[in-house]
């Protein structure tokens, strides 16, 4: 029995999505104490807790007098979220390229944090070294601003984190004292009564890049305390990510890298989270799939009969675009090494769509175009055409939003105008480049016979990508782009119903029904 490689890779996924849901479920379902005597929760006892958070230029064997008192809250609830904003003295230490850090204190109430030996607490730093973002300026403008675009020197300094995320593990769960998860333990603290005190965890994943500021010479800096009660199976699941992206770092991965990556943890609800990986596996399989069928039809393609060729020309010069902005905008490596390796695609497909050969003449390369058929020359005249409508409209309306940016936009450079300005031309009007397509279509009255399984794998990643453009941080442009291919979608959808099917027809995959029910017959004589 044979099995394509279609087949094998689904059974892949789903496996994967199995044994993934298994080991969630071992997460947020720890085995239970079934040995006396079992290590029991403080907690149990439901005491009265009170939360005391100080600020310190110490990171260990701090003292009273170390400290700088933020906040107590007295009436402190592990099962309610509570967020509070406050005004945080920043010592002069600090301000000349020093550290400071938070102590968290979770305690009985009325309790002395410095006496007590029912205390939970963790610390963690509030301040980080990074190099100051651009400065983005007016470009016509006079400001007396430094040109560079740098706020200071091109070099490491002190910057504030604003937010600050602490949560205590509210589920009251009795462990095995020989087999206490290892993600917990690391946290615990056991009293002389043998229970656990409250668990304590300062989530790390909350800190982004873009919440830092500058510290410079201020002398207060706004402080944003989150607490929200957190339970033993997303306790588990967090530290297993922050400890990945140690992992990431000690392999040379800076926390610009992978800051998007902590966004969709920290900034997405944590059961969509959880569906999230579900349909980004299905999401890597389409996207596998399309680019084997897409690398298969350009591998075998010898003319460009019923395609437009300035569509491939517009998504090769669209995706060296958005690599150069991306480039400029020191995105994040795991996005800008997928892109480059998308724009290299695309120039493989000009040269195969236009038929172009190199020479050599001693040192001196020289390019050749192929020769086009009548059949080919048909449809550049129909595409051309298209072209030449959606020039009255793309045009002017490139050159107004370039002026308008140009005008009332602050940028870093005018390399980084440029770039913006094309890239806004990419994200608003790239559909506009889809559409020659359609216009081919409509004048040949087809669209052949479409290999529907290829087409599909497209179309459902349109509709995956709709869902992470809610998701992911990214620009709103962007966003908004990612809706554009569902209206192309839903058109050609439209024309595989209106016009009938050619089954001479070479299709845009290179195929024609009849050349498939040839290999058909071939396959069964054999």
């Amino acid at each position: 029995m044979n099995f394509s490689l279609t087949y094998i890779l689904v059974a892949v996924v789903i496996a994967y999505i199995a044994h993934s849901s298994w080991v969630l479920y071992q997460l947020f379902n720890p085995k239970p104490c079934t040995k006396q005597p079992c290590l029991k929760a403080y907690i149990s006892r439901k005491p009265k807790l009170e939360m005391h958070i100080y600020t310190s230029t110490k990171k260990t064997q701090i003292s009273e007098k170390d400290l700088s008192l933020v906040w107590k809250n007295s009436n402190f609830d592990l099962h309610n979220t509570e967020a509070r904003e406050f005004n945080v003295s920043i010592p002069w230490k600090t301000r000349k390229n020093g550290t400071l850090f938070a102590h968290v204190f979770v305690l009985p109430k009325k309790s002395d944090p410095f006496v007590s030996e029912l205390v939970s607490h963790s610390y963690t730093s509030l301040t980080t070294y990074a190099i100051p973002k651009a400065l983005a300026i007016n470009l016509l403008g006079n400001s007396g601003r430094n040109k560079s675009g740098y706020i200071g020197p091109n070099k490491p300094v002190t910057h504030w984190r604003q937010k600050l995320t602490i949560s205590v593990m509210e589920d009251d769960i009795a462990f095995d004292r020989m087999g206490i998860p290892a993600e917990v333990f690391r946290y615990m603290k056991i009293s002389r009564t043998g229970e656990y005190l409250p668990v304590l965890y300062i989530d790390e994943l909350a800190f982004r890049t873009k919440d830092l500021l500058v510290i410079n010479n201020s002398h207060t800096l706004p402080l944003t305390v989150t607490y929200t009660p957190i339970s033993v199976g997303k306790l588990r699941m967090w530290h297993n990510v922050q400890e990945s992206f140690k992992m990431l770092k000690g392999l040379g991965f800076t926390e610009k890298d992978t800051d998007e990556i902590k966004g969709i943890f920290s900034d997405t609800n944590f059961y969509f989270l959880l569906l999230t990986f579900s349909v980004a596996a299905f999401h890597l399989l389409f996207d596998f799939l399309a680019f084997k069928n897409e690398i298969h039809y350009w591998k075998d393609r010898k003319d460009m009969v019923g395609l437009s060729s300035r569509a491939v020309i517009w998504r090769c010069v669209s995706t060296i675009i958005i690599f150069f902005y991306l480039f400029d905008e020191n995105t994040s490596l795991l996005v800008v090494i997928p892109a480059g390796i998308g724009t290299l695609i695309e120039i493989w497909k000009v040269k195969k769509a236009f038929k172009i050969t190199m020479q050599w003449t001693g040192m001196t390369p020289s390019f050749q175009l192929g020769d086009k058929d009548e059949r080919e020359k048909q449809t550049e005249e129909f595409d051309s055409q298209a072209m030449k409508y959606l020039s009255y409209i793309l045009y002017p309306l490139c050159i107004i939003g370039a002026g308008y940016s140009l005008l009332y936009v602050q940028h870093r450079s005018w390399y980084s105008w440029i770039l913006k300005s094309l890239v806004n031309g990419v994200y608003a009007f790239g559909f506009l480049f889809m559409l020659p397509q359609l216009f081919v279509n409509y004048k040949l009255k087809s669209v052949a016979h479409l290999p529907w399984r290829a087409f599909m794998y497209k179309a459902f990643n349109t509709f995956i990508d709709d869902v992470f453009a809610f998701i992911i941080t990214m620009p709103t442009a962007h966003r908004l782009a990612c809706f554009r291919d569902d209206l192309v979608f839903l058109i050609y959808l439209y024309q595989r119903w209106l016009y009938p099917v050619d089954k001479t027809r070479v299709n845009e995959y290179g195929m024609s029904y009849e050349n498939e029910q040839d290999q058909k017959e071939t396959k069964k004589s054999k």
